[in-house]
């Protein structure tokens, strides 16, 4: 281990330590000699501790000692990260270079142990960056350190003048790092910046439009979903208290917060991808993170034709099904597509009607002159303020709203979302978890249930069916391939139970050579009720396309 020793005109001089007692003062036999008022023959006690780091204890004298800008009696074991400031001099304990180190030469790996037999590069760290992660975390600290005792304004800055202050704050830091983390100096710094300004390792990722789901299974592990499958990034966080920062940064701006009290949280991003985040202790190994996202490019009708979610035939019963405003349910299960779904049959909206959309974290992004976007509000640190989904159905009703698309149903707001379909708001659309749309038929009883009102299951079935028209289904297959698998119809209800009828299918067939799913749409032959209306009403419309199978993928 050696002393770094910085004085007030910024020069540098390093010390060895060898293990048992030394002193920081202005005697003659202390290993560490500084100067300045107030600093004493023997002002600071440095002790060897656990793991071969040392700690300090204050022995009185008037000037004090201050780590980290903090006056302190006793502090440690002390990091390379941290700073011990004593009359005019910054001092750090930080682990000798190896051998050989400074000249550039390759360095064994034995050699980079300490006495104690730990990685004196790594401290320890268990990423398979752990170098560079390390020196990124000691960075990283040093520069919040740094706006905090020069109380910069940082919420008043730019991003560019912040990246600007960040590197000159840590530039006199970089050389050391870089030699002893195995980086350049330009890789470190910009690794830093990103994680301490932006959203680090996410940037990249982020920036990835083959990347549809980032994993977050504490700072060290990060997975993530490309074409359906899920691999491990080759990268991750300097730490938890970088990963923690970062989040914050994520939740701030849109009114969400995540502590102790509200360890979960349901956020997005500024491209509108989707965020969950727990928090310890609901999270037993680290901070856990999850990224839904939606692409650069938002899905058209067109686009799920093409990848053979469904077929010509489909895309224009939908089509027509939004036109003449039937209500309808998209389910599936998590990751199967619903959300994009809902987003192309709400594009189909005609542009002459007002539509209202209400979601816990807005997601659905499509083009509307007469649009209104409603997001719920979580309960403030004082457990007041909240506002849910319900809360803003009935407000929405108060809105003229022609339509009501609710992003997802999953609770006690079903019931009003029925009542509002069966008064007036035909046409409204929503999700709902189902793994099919007889399961989804008994989600929905249960859900109105939870609104609290008492009603017999017999008037809830009424209700289901006066109110729901379509059922689209969704699934998302192993190779990861998203397709309606079934589009539904209600009929009515007989003897208590509510009736349905299959209008189009797909039909799954044997797997290929490379694993991925294959299988026919096709048409059952069943004519949808309002279609006969449409049609007693003078409408041309196609019957063929509830014909014989229509195709095969």
């Amino acid at each position: 281990m050696q002393a770094r020793i910085v004085d007030r005109t910024g020069q540098t001089r390093t010390v060895p330590l060898t293990s048992g007692a030394q002193w920081i003062g202005s005697g003659a036999d202390c290993p560490i000699r500084v100067r300045g008022s107030g600093v004493g023959v023997h002002h600071v006690r440095l002790e060897l501790c656990a793991e071969g780091r040392y700690s300090i204890v204050d022995l009185g004298c008037p000037a004090g000692t201050r780590v980290n800008g903090e006056r302190v009696v006793t502090a440690g074991p002390l990091g390379a990260w941290d700073v011990v400031h004593v009359g005019d001099c910054d001092i750090r304990i930080e682990p000798a270079p190896p051998a050989g180190a400074e000249r550039g030469e390759a360095v064994p790996v034995a050699a980079q142990l300490d006495s104690s037999g730990h990685d004196a590069v790594t401290l320890g760290s268990a990423c398979h960056e752990s170098a560079r992660l390390e020196a990124a975390g000691r960075l990283h600290k040093r520069l919040l350190t740094q706006f905090d005792l020069r109380r910069q304004d940082v919420a008043s800055m730019s991003d560019a003048a912040l990246r600007e202050l960040a590197t000159q704050l840590l530039q006199p830091l970089l050389p050391d790092e870089a030699a002893r983390s195995g980086s350049t100096a330009a890789e470190l710094l910009r690794f830093v910046l990103d994680e301490a300004l932006g959203l680090g390792p996410l940037e990249s990722l982020l920036a990835d439009d083959e990347v549809r789901e980032i994993m977050i299974n504490g700072a060290g592990l990060i997975f993530v979903e490309r074409a359906g499958r899920l691999q491990r990034a080759d990268t991750c966080f300097s730490g938890e208290p970088a990963l923690r920062g970062i989040i914050e940064r994520i939740v701030t701006p849109i009114g969400r917060r995540v502590d102790d009290a509200s360890p979960m949280v349901d956020a997005r991003l500024p491209d509108g991808s989707r965020v969950n985040v727990v928090i310890p202790p609901l999270a037993v190994r680290g901070t856990a993170v999850t990224i839904r996202r939606f692409g650069r490019r938002r899905l058209t009708a067109a686009d799920l034709l093409q990848g053979g979610a469904l077929d010509a035939a489909m895309l224009e019963f939908l089509r027509i099904c939004v036109e003449q405003r039937r209500n309808i349910l998209v389910s599936g299960g998590t990751g199967s597509g619903k959300t994009t779904l809902l987003n192309v049959l709400s594009s189909l909206i005609p542009s002459g009607e007002r539509v209202v959309t209400i979601e816990d974290s807005a997601e659905l992004a499509f083009n509307h002159p007469n649009l209104v976007s409603l997001e719920t509000r979580p309960r403030n640190i004082e457990g007041r303020g909240e506002i849910t989904i319900r809360d803003l159905v009935r407000n929405s009703l108060r809105m003229r709203p022609d339509r009501i698309v609710i992003g997802e149903c999953r609770g006690g707001e079903t019931l009003d979302m029925l009542q509002a379909m069966n008064t007036g708001h035909d046409g409204s659309l929503s999700t709902v978890h189902a793994n099919s749309p007889r399961e989804l038929l008994s989600r929905l009883e249960v859900m109105v249930l939870m609104s609290g009102v008492e009603l017999p299951v017999s008037a809830i079935r009424e209700q289901i069916a006066g109110s729901v028209q379509i059922i689209v289904h969704q699934a998302r297959y192993p190779c990861g391939a998203r397709r309606i698998t079934r589009i539904t119809e209600l009929t009515g209800v007989i003897a208590g139970t509510i009736q349905t009828q299959d209008i189009f299918r797909f039909v799954a067939e044997a797997p290929d050579i490379e694993g991925r799913s294959r299988g026919r749409f096709e048409a059952t032959g069943h004519v949808p009720q309002f279609y006969e209306e449409l049609r007693r009403g003078g409408r041309s419309l196609d019957l063929g396309l509830f014909g014989v199978a229509t195709g095969a993928r």
